[in-house]
C-alpha cells in the first residue's frame, strides 16, 4: 500500500463524505446481524472473492466481541478439499432467508446467477447489502439492496472501502438510525480509537489473510 492511500486512512475522518457514509453502512450491517439473526453470507463475483473482507470482518468480530459479525465466506467455485468452513457454494444462497444478512461484494458485474440468487434471499427475508464499483451501467444490485455503498475510484477505491466498513462495523458506533451503542462514550474519543485502528489496519493491508481463510 502506497502512502498517500496510508495517509487516507488516517485521514478518512476529516471532512469527507466517508465518514459518515462509512459508519452508516456498518451500522446497517451491525443492525442486521444481531445476535438473534441468522448470521452473516459474505459473497463476491465469479471473478473476485472477498478474501480480505471476511479476514477482516473475522478480526473485527473478536475485537469487538461481536461474534455475529463473522462471516461465512460463499464460493461461486468450491475446490476439491477445500475445510468444511470454506465449502459453502451459491447454493447456500437459496437456503439464505429470514433474518440472515447477505453482504454482495462487487468489483465487477455480477452475473445472471448471483443476481437471481440475491433477489430470491431478498424475496424469502434476508437483508441484502451491497458494496460496488462505480459503473456506467445501472446496478440491478444496488437496486434490490437494503443499503448499499458505492466506491468511486476518483475518490476511494473499493479495496480501501472494504478495510473501512470492516473497521466500523467493530465500532459500537451510531446506526442506521442514528443511535450510539456508547451513548457514554465521547465522540472525541470514539474518534480517537477509530484513528488508531484506522492506522493499525493500513499496517494489516498488504498482509495475506490469516490461516483460517
Amino acid at each position: 500500500m502506497d502512502a498517500v492511500r496510508v495517509a487516507l486512512l488516517r485521514d478518512v475522518l476529516s471532512g469527507t463524505e466517508w465518514l459518515p457514509s462509512t459508519r452508516r453502512f456498518a451500522g446497517s450491517l451491525r443492525a442486521s446481524v444481531t445476535p438473534r439473526g441468522g448470521g452473516l453470507l459474505l459473497v463476491g463475483t465469479e471473478r473476485h472473492e472477498p478474501w480480505h473482507l471476511a479476514a477482516h470482518l473475522d478480526d473485527e468480530a473478536a475485537w469487538s466481541g461481536m461474534t455475529e459479525l463473522s462471516p461465512t465466506l460463499v464460493r461461486h467455485r468450491v475446490p476439491h478439499g477445500a475445510p468444511a468452513h470454506l465449502s459453502y457454494g451459491l447454493r447456500r444462497l437459496e437456503a439464505a432467508g429470514r433474518n440472515e444478512t447477505l453482504l454482495v461484494v462487487a468489483p465487477d458485474t455480477p452475473g445472471t446467477g448471483l443476481l437471481e440468487r440475491v433477489h430470491d434471499a431478498r424475496r424469502e427475508g434476508a437483508t441484502v447489502l451491497t458494496l460496488e464499483q462505480a459503473r456506467a451501467e445501472p446496478s440491478e444490485l444496488r437496486d434490490m439492496a437494503h443499503d448499499a455503498l458505492t466506491a468511486n475510484p476518483g475518490e476511494l477505491d473499493l479495496d480501501t472501502l472494504q478495510h473501512l466498513v470492516s473497521a466500523a462495523a467493530g465500532e459500537a458506533g451510531p446506526g442506521p438510525g442514528g443511535h450510539s451503542g456508547t451513548p457514554h462514550l465521547p465522540t472525541a474519543h470514539r474518534t480517537r480509537r477509530f484513528r488508531d485502528r484506522l492506522s493499525r489496519l493500513a499496517d494489516q493491508l498488504t498482509s495475506p489473510p490469516p490461516p483460517r481463510w
